[in-house]
């Protein structure tokens, strides 16, 4: 095993190095995320591409991510993080490259799965290695890692928008200046990657590094349970978010402030979520996400206006947790599970995502076809439309609010099991 301090933090590796890198590297991944779905009009109109064309394209990235968690997590005992992490380098280096010089759909479908396997390759190296390096501080340094999936956010959004206003006065499009701007933080953490002492996990001897023994824990109760909540938990924040243009373009509200909002808090909450997790433990900080969350779908399904915007910051504070602490659930209470068990966990998180987001489309779809039917016009529809479908994701909250609930009351239960162990 390797030697760690008091504070849970690797004695004989550069740790604060390697955490940088880390979240370099999932800011290139928030920038993908925030650049590309930016520019798809932009993509259609440069290709002549049809709605299901780029939809087909925005696909391949929620396809490729979850390729690279079960595959990273397969061989990370084997070869260790800095392999996987240089492959999602070249990755994004040459998805970044190729949508550059793409000539049409097919190079678009390429490109943007090589981005999403790398994307994915960042979550499988990084999100054990973290926990690996601070072992007695797991789900904090987790969820300060996580600061950089909505700073990444924030990061490529404006990056975006200056580009747009410096270059995009003459008409001519911009979108291949916005991916090439990415590919300067893509080098800089291809650099750190080449010039930073990895661990060798082959040295690691334990059951949290036997593939085979990461397959039996995984065939339990509990981790199924954990892995359904997290297609669920990855809907609720990412699924909203990605809709919400749609969702909240007629509240009177401006969808991009929204965003601004969400994404900065997230950011602040997950950066300071140490003490959270110290007064509640992983699964009470869970609990107390679902309630908020409920809370703030709710207020965004019925407010207008700039109640809009107060509903906006309830969701943020709900599902600013969520992802980096189901993963840093895992790791401390399934410890047995590794780091196979918490790729597996952040692929189904994506997976689940890329299979709601067309259902919450076609409640989009629906709804509207409802308030234009009921004799609605302009923005009363999109109101109406958007309402309506946020009273339908608002089950997916208070389902996870149940769960929760229950969990939480068996939390005794996991820690004298993983205490057991």
């Amino acid at each position: 095993m390797v030697a760690v301090t008091a504070e849970g933090q690797a004695a004989d590796l550069p740790a604060r190095r390697l955490f940088v890198l880390s979240c370099v590297a999932l800011c290139v991944t928030a920038m993908t995320f925030a650049i590309r779905a930016g520019m798809l009009n932009d993509l259609g109109a440069e290709f002549a591409l049809t709605k299901e064309q780029l939809g087909w394209t925005a696909a391949m990235a929620f396809v490729g991510f979850p390729a690279a968690t079960v595959i990273g997590g397969l061989i990370y005992n084997s070869v260790g993080p800095r392999l996987i992490m240089i492959i999602a380098f070249l990755g994004h280096l040459l998805g970044l490259t190729l949508t550059i010089f793409a000539g049409g759909f097919w190079g678009l479908i390429i490109s943007t799965f090589l981005v999403g396997f790398a994307n994915g390759a960042v979550e499988a190296a990084c999100n054990p290695m973290i926990a690996t390096m601070y072992s007695n501080n797991k789900t904090t340094m987790l969820n300060k890692f996580h600061v950089w999936f909505p700073g990444g956010i924030v990061v490529g959004s404006l990056a975006a928008l200056a580009i747009k206003s410096i270059f995009g006065g003459s008409g001519r499009p911009t979108w291949q200046l916005e991916i090439a701007i990415m590919i300067i933080p893509t080098l800089i953490y291809g650099w750190m990657i080449f010039t930073t002492k990895f661990p060798d996990v082959t040295l690691d001897k334990s059951d949290e590094t036997d593939t085979g023994k990461n397959f039996a824990a995984m065939l339990t109760p509990l981790f199924i349970v954990m892995a359904i909540l997290m297609t669920i938990t990855a809907t609720t924040e990412l699924g909203t978010q990605q809709w919400v243009g749609s969702l909240l373009e007629s509240s009177g509200a401006n969808p991009l402030i929204i965003l601004a909002i969400v994404t900065g808090l997230m950011a602040v909450g997950r950066y300071f979520a140490g003490p959270l997790v110290h007064a509640l433990n992983p699964i009470g900080v869970l609990l107390f996400s679902a309630v908020v969350t409920t809370l703030g779908v709710f207020l965004l399904s019925i407010a207008t206006g700039g109640m809009t915007y107060i509903a906006a910051i309830v969701f943020a504070i709900g599902v600013c947790y969520f992802w980096p602490t189901m993963i840093g659930f895992v790791a401390e209470y399934l410890p047995k599970t590794g780091a196979l068990g918490m790729s597996i966990v952040g692929g189904a998180g994506m997976l689940g995502l890329s299979a709601w987001t067309p259902v919450i489309g076609r409640w989009i779809d629906t709804a509207t076809a409802k308030a234009e039917a009921a004799g609605l016009d302009g923005n009363a529809v999109t109101l109406a439309a958007g309402q309506d479908t946020l009273g339908k994701i608002l089950i997916f909250p208070i389902v996870l609010t149940v769960v929760f609930a229950v969990l939480f009351a068996m939390r005794k239960t996991f820690a004298k099991e993983v205490a057991h162990d």
